[in-house]
């Protein structure tokens, strides 16, 4: 595994072979190269003006698109070895919170606090990229984003305790889709599944393979999966850990999972009704303990919410994880995946199938 450390607060991530874009809890991405065991900052975006809250890299059009709570967007392509700036019309009148490229790459979806999802795709014509809005059933902050691999559908996980699959299907720019066990109907902005008590803020969302099972976290420390094939079962594992704020399949029957705990964990789901925790993937850190005083030991419980007089965790993380990537492989056979944390580290963890 790697780590990178050396930032505060809220960090995000995307990787492009051998680069990193973070947003180091401020309105700039920085983008690193890795080279030999060292990260190098090769490039600096600060276009915008607000807290960047999303970054999303599109791997195989070599484009990064950014939103941020200033209402804005922008796609970055590199011309020259310069990163340079696209408008993009989001029309939104509160803060962006997430974004998300389409499998194709063609188009990308952006939540925010307005209560819509801007689905966004390029105009040749004026090049700067437009928006359709998905408004539909919506009644809070859209959290959480994840397209289905027919780079129609689309799954949000909001604040209104909601998990909902969308059409996002644009018949400007794609072929009208075919039918899937979501559904068969599919104008933009359709909604094919609405399932209404999560039991919290819908922290993450994330798509089988196959795009046949939604997999989500909420706050109220649960994972869920939806199954289309299976006429949309839900299946609910609730656990006794704090509550996990990201989630990804990294097979067709497994998913990682991490948040307040500060590691990840590993599930299954083999079918409805079958869902459960196999393992926690994180090496025990070895600390040694010593002699305290009642200061730090106080300092410990009022960071850590825990009596261990342990300098440190157990965990490699120092904090919460906020989100999980892909690295390398595909969701079929997920051979490395990210996690980075508000302990200001990023980690990259080798998945052994």
């Amino acid at each position: 595994m790697a780590v990178l450390n050396g930032y505060s607060a809220y960090l995000l991530n995307l990787y492009f072979f051998t680069e990193i874009a973070v947003s180091p809890n401020n309105n700039v991405v920085d983008i690193y190269e890795r080279k030999g065991k060292d990260w190098i900052k090769i490039h600096e975006l600060s276009e915008h003006s607000g807290h960047i809250t999303g970054i999303d890299w599109a791997p195989e059009s070599n484009r990064i698109v950014t939103c941020a709570s200033d209402r804005n967007a922008y796609v970055w392509t590199l011309k020259d070895g310069v990163w340079k700036p696209t408008l993009v019309l989001v029309r939104i009148n509160r803060a962006a919170t997430c974004v998300k490229w389409s499998p194709l790459e063609n188009k990308f979806a952006l939540g925010s606090g307005a209560r819509l999802i801007s689905v966004c795709y390029f105009e040749k014509e004026n090049d700067w990229w437009l928006s359709k809005h998905i408004k539909k059933a919506l009644k809070s902050t859209v959290l959480s984003l994840d397209w289905h691999p027919n780079n129609i559908l689309l799954a949000a996980g909001s604040a209104d305790f909601h998990c909902r699959v969308f059409s996002a299907y644009i018949k400007d720019i794609e072929d009208k889709p075919g039918p899937t066990a979501w559904g068969a109907k599919m104008p933009f902005g359709e909604v094919l599944l609405e399932h209404k008590d999560c039991g919290g803020w819908v922290h993450s969302v994330s798509f089988s393979p196959s795009g046949d099972q939604l997999a989500w976290v909420a706050h109220n420390s649960s994972i869920s999966v939806a199954d289309a094939a299976q006429k949309k079962e839900i299946t609910l594992l609730t656990t006794d850990r704090l509550p996990l704020t990201s989630v990804l399949f990294v097979s067709p029957t497994e998913m990682v999972a991490a948040g307040h705990n500060c590691c990840p964990y590993l599930f299954t789901y083999t079918g409805p009704g079958a869902l459960e925790f196999v393992k926690k993937l994180d090496i025990p850190k070895q600390t040694s303990k010593g002699s305290m005083s009642a200061m730090q030991h106080f300092r410990n419980l009022d960071m850590r919410a825990t009596e261990d007089d342990s300098n440190e965790l157990d965990t490699l993380h120092q904090n919460s994880i906020t989100q999980l990537c892909i690295v390398s492989g595909e969701k079929a056979r997920v051979e490395k995946y990210s996690s980075v944390g508000l302990d200001g580290a990023m980690v990259i963890w080798e998945f052994k199938h």
